[in-house]
């Protein structure tokens, strides 16, 4: 019989392991994306998958414990990257070939070509799955574009620079929140923003077509465009999710919209939301009838106690709980 073990994890998590290869390659195409697999000569498989269950990107953490080669047909509906944790992988699409590595390069893979993949015995790997639609949308908005278009990312890319380590650091802290008991898997607000600073930091960190408009210096926003978002923001703090959809609603990319903010506001647009939304938290929690630290934090977007809390100090200079002890008689 096979050595094939499922269970569920903490939060909405899944642990799957198994050696057999039939059960690994149903698993990794029912969760990823069709393949076949196979082995090289005198290998066994130790396949191990954690899967965090989000909206809509798939996030998970993946190993085979084996030389193990992919074929995958082309996706069509859907991006796939793999970040490094430990080993590495050779990889080839669109005639391009390239290596990725722990700490140092990730791969990226488009829909409308096939691949092939080669996992090292000792590769570990954060391996994450973007809806087409959904990817293609995000990158319109960011590059202010009237309309979507495919993502045409090279296939390996730098990870040891600022914006690789924040992608790798983002898909670690997504992937531990959903798989924790009471964590943002059961906050769908909370899902969205972090799906959304996931795919804006993949856009940034992996080189594309859309890469020249999302990095370089555009035409200064008008400074009414960037007040229209303000006063946006102002009269619906818990709505706004990102700086993506905030451009959309100014008609202009996401940097163009980021230089408007420091003139106008000198800061960007997400510290501008952060801090309307400190704003809203400090004043129910010095009501002292708006509920628990936690829920009045959540209900304004910060999901994270202990980052919270430095945000709140660092703003009014005292703790949420020094707030709500003040309040009480």
């Amino acid at each position: 019989m096979p050595e094939t073990h499922q269970r569920a994890a903490p939060g909405r998590a899944l642990h799957i392991s198994t050696r057999d290869l039939a059960e690994a390659r149903e698993q990794g195409s029912r969760n990823f994306a069709r393949h076949e697999m196979r082995l090289a000569p005198g290998h066994r498989l130790d396949f191990c998958l954690d899967i965090a269950a989000a909206p809509h990107v798939t996030v998970g953490r993946l190993s085979y414990g084996a030389d193990a080669k992919l074929t995958v047909p082309p996706m069509r509906l859907c991006y796939h990257v793999n970040l490094p944790l430990s080993g590495g992988s050779a990889a080839e699409q669109n005639g391009t070939r390239g290596e990725s590595a722990a700490d140092r390069t990730g791969t990226a893979f488009v829909p409308d070509a096939p691949l092939r993949v080669r996992w090292s015995p000792d590769a570990r790997q954060y391996v994450l799955r973007f809806p087409r639609e959904l990817l293609e949308g995000h990158a319109a908005k960011l590059a202010g574009l009237r309309s979507p278009e495919e993502v045409r990312f090279d296939l390996v890319f730098d990870l040891s620079g600022g914006t690789g380590q924040a992608l790798v650091a983002t898909a670690g802290f997504l992937f531990t929140e959903l798989a924790r008991p009471g964590g943002i898997a059961v906050m769908p607000a909370a899902c969205r923003e972090l799906e959304a600073a996931l795919m804006t930091q993949l856009l940034m960190a992996v080189p594309h077509q859309l890469s020249p408009v999302l990095h370089g210096s555009p035409r200064p926003t008008r400074g009414s465009k960037v007040r229209e978002v303000m006063d946006f923001i102002d009269e619906h703090p818990a709505a706004a999710t990102s700086t993506a959809d905030l451009a959309a609603l100014a008609g202009v990319s996401a940097r163009a919209l980021q230089l408007g903010f420091r003139e106008v506001a000198g800061v960007s647009p997400g510290v501008y939301l952060r801090n309307v939304r400190l704003d809203r938290a400090h004043a129910e929690l010095s009501c002292g009838t708006g509920g628990s630290v936690t829920e009045i934090a959540a209900r304004w977007g910060f999901y994270h106690p202990s980052r919270f809390a430095r945000q709140y100090r660092e703003r009014f200079g005292v703790l949420p709980s020094e707030t709500v002890r003040g309040t009480r008689p």
